[in-house]
This record gives structure tokens, sequence and C-alpha cells, in this order.
């Protein structure tokens, strides 16, 4: 099913079309802790300075699974692999996340409907518009 799923769809991984591109036209350039591949193009395209990068997803494509430091690279905002030159984390600082929107884990704040809709109670600053006295 992997193999058809593969020809198909574009949303689970990559395509056929896509890895076969990748690893005619692409060098590997490294690996996330995700799973996810780097490649960067073999040549320079033609009136642009740089060459094009892209990513091969481990599993679903969602951009928010790239790390902060690998999308910097994809981004062009620095051209060291992201291994070999970022600083260590610092012990303040997260994992990053993926989208959590749609998901269980989903934030929702005290007024939400999926956490019983009910919010404070509105404070003393607040008048309604009534169209009556506004005339």
């Amino acid at each position: 099913m992997n193999i058809l799923a593969n020809i198909f769809t574009w949303w689970n991984g990559a395509t056929i079309g896509t890895a076969l591109f990748s690893a005619r036209n692409g060098q590997r350039v490294g690996e996330d802790v995700f799973g996810n591949k780097y490649f960067q193009s073999k040549k320079e395209s033609s009136g642009h300075p740089s060459r094009r990068r892209w990513v091969i997803y481990n599993g679903a494509n969602d951009a928010s699974r790239v790390p902060p430091e690998w999308h910097g690279w994809l981004h062009h905002s620095y051209d060291e692999i992201p291994e070999s030159h970022l600083p260590q984390a610092r012990i303040w600082e997260k994992e990053p996340s993926g989208n959590l929107t749609g998901t269980a884990q989903a934030y929702r704040p005290a007024g939400a409907l999926e956490e019983g809709g009910r919010r404070a109670a509105a404070t003393g600053d607040y008048e309604s518009w009534n169209p009556a006295e506004a005339e």
C-alpha cells in the first residue's frame, strides 16, 4: 500500500516523482530529529544566485514539522548546515512541536465551546450600544 500511496498522494511523504527528482538533481545535505531529509540542487539555477533547497518529509507533509534551525537553512537565512554552526540549546528552550490545531492537545481558552463555553462575567467598564440612545 505504501508504494501506491507514494504514487497517487502528495500529502503523505514524497511522491515517486519528487523522490526521483531529488535523487537525480539534488544533493542530500542532512536529516533532522524527525527523520525529514534536506536537499539542495547540485547546480545553481540560471538567474538565481543560490541553490534551490527543499525537504522530503518523513510522514505527513506539514511545514510545522520542520525544526526552526532547518527552517532558517531552507529559507537561506544562513548557508551552513544547522548542526555544524548553531549553539547548544539553552536549558529554558522547549523542543519544537507541530501544529496542534484540530487535535486534543490544541490550546482552548476558558471561553471556548470545547471547554464548556462559559466566560467570566463582564466587568463594569462595558456599556452596550443602544441605537435609541444614540440619536
